[in-house]
């Protein structure tokens, strides 16, 4: 790992910790030369997986994608970025376990509004409004009903 501050290519691993929930790790470095130190993260990258759209097509899996939607979901939501990295670690692990070499995104979307209910509702609600394409305001409220049915089941009521 090149240091930031002098480019060196020589650096020290410091100290080591396992972060997000076991699915990546922060190390802290030295550098050799100049004595900077800096932090890297690591963790898991999904390779050759192909995604089946829709109509059909196949392409590669882009986590910048997913996140990306994620993020629109969570839009002045609070949720920091450690628990975004988590849940988007989370979500990739249950992709990793679903999928062999290929995924269709009607699976990747299901994985992903089964850990939104669970993280935030108002996220869950607007990434399915989109994933599911709702055309009306009935639809809307089908899901926002099927969504407080499970609360009122899990509280007691």
């Amino acid at each position: 790992m090149r240091c930031p501050a002098c480019h060196n290519p020589d650096t020290k691993v410091t100290d080591s910790r396992i972060v997000d929930d076991g699915m990546a790790i922060r190390r802290r470095r030295e550098c050799l030369k100049c004595a900077f130190r800096f932090s890297t993260y690591e963790e898991v990258e999904i390779l050759n997986l192909s995604v089946i759209k829709r109509d059909g097509r196949r392409e590669p899996y882009s986590k910048t994608k997913m996140e990306n939607g994620l993020r629109k979901s969570f839009e002045k939501r609070p949720i920091t970025q450690d628990e975004f990295r988590l849940l988007v670690s989370q979500i990739e692990r249950d992709i990793q376990l679903n999928a062999k070499d290929e995924i269709k995104t009607s699976k990747i979307g299901e994985i992903i509004m089964k850990h939104l209910r669970k993280q935030d509702q108002v996220a869950y609600i607007r990434f399915a409004s989109v994933y599911r394409s709702f055309k009306d305001a009935q639809t809307f409220q089908h899901e926002l009903k099927k969504l407080l049915g499970r609360e009122r089941f899990k509280q007691g009521q």
